[in-house]
């Protein structure tokens, strides 16, 4: 892949830095860029098409602003994959994989992992699981509409923070401090949950951090869009346990806890424990043996610049 300079910039190698590194346009310059296209394509989708849904029932109203705001960045995302002259799949989702054996086996390591810790908590007396709350059918209907909601909400989250920003900043700043800064933004971004406090607002952000752990040994998004999916579906339908603040209607089992908020979350759910911060530490140390090796960003998602040598590309690589 080559990038194409304006002319003139060619002959001016002290204006040139500014703009371009041994990888073409700086990131800097591309996330403005991006950034800009957003602005833009947000002022399309608030002015024309979030009042179609507005008045509507407040759930569908709610998700359908979900798949707008995801196709907002994705539409951005393949704009900026034109002009870099990549594809979707360089910034972590390729669709050729879309339900396929990495989002089941993240939706079992998620599902699993809630249902660990929380039947550590209830061997420690904080937590009970209580009593099946709605018929079959009922059952049948709520499992299969939250299913849908988080993985809308799971696409949304995942990509809008870990797509093509994640992606930019780790070529700018290397992988490690644009997961850590990505994901200090992902822990921001609920800051507004009713409920919410400030170590359930940094396990949110540790969970990001873990969440750029499943994407960088795993090679794409799918990983982790799985265990989000069935992390939030596990605590808002099936134990019926808050949700970083949020309790919903229609869950399977009434989950109660019982202890110091610290221990138990409080309002803010399991996510607002001590003991969810000490999970995600030992289920980052598990996983390590299981995924060995850094596949994201994959190699052939680096720009080979005609002036670049190709050691060049190999340290970049080996660096993030």
């Amino acid at each position: 892949m080559t990038e194409i300079e304006p002319a003139g910039f060619s002959s001016s190698p002290g204006l040139r830095k500014y703009f371009y590194g041994p990888h073409g346009l700086r990131s800097g310059w591309r996330l403005l860029i991006f950034f800009a296209i957003l602005a833009v394509l947000y002022r399309v989708d608030s002015r024309f098409i979030r009042p179609l849904t507005r008045g509507l029932d407040e759930i569908i109203d709610y998700l359908a602003g979900c798949v707008s705001n995801f196709l907002v960045f994705l539409l951005a995302s393949w704009i900026m994959s034109k002009i870099e002259k990549r594809t979707i799949a360089d910034y972590g989702l390729p669709w050729r994989r879309l339900f396929q054996r990495q989002f089941w086996l993240g939706a079992l390591l998620g599902f699993g992992s809630l249902s660990l810790l929380l039947l550590v908590m209830r061997v420690s007396g904080l937590f009970y699981f209580g009593q099946i709350s709605l018929s079959a059918a009922q059952a049948l209907r709520f499992a299969g509409l939250y299913v849908l909601a988080f993985i809308i909400v799971g696409l949304r989250e995942e990509f809008n923070t870990r797509g093509y920003a994640l992606f930019t900043f780790a070529q700018g700043i290397g992988f490690w401090p644009a997961a850590l800064l990505t994901s200090v933004i992902f822990g921001y971004m609920h800051l507004g949950n009713s409920g919410e406090n400030w170590l359930g607002l940094f396990n949110v952000s540790a969970g990001g951090l873990f969440f750029c752990f499943l994407l960088r040994r795993s090679g794409n998004l799918w990983l982790p869009i799985g265990f989000h999916m069935a992390w939030d579906w596990a605590e808002t339908y099936f134990y019926g346990v808050p949700d970083s603040g949020q309790v919903e209607p229609g869950h399977l089992f009434s989950g109660t806890f019982s202890g110091p908020a610290w221990l138990t979350g409080g309002s803010v759910g399991p996510e607002g424990s001590v003991l969810c911060t000490l999970f995600l530490v030992a289920l980052c140390f598990a996983l390590n043996h299981w995924l060995r090796e850094a596949k994201y960003p994959a190699p052939d998602a680096l720009p080979a610049s005609k002036s670049v040598p190709q050691d060049s590309i190999h340290r970049y690589q080996e660096s993030t």
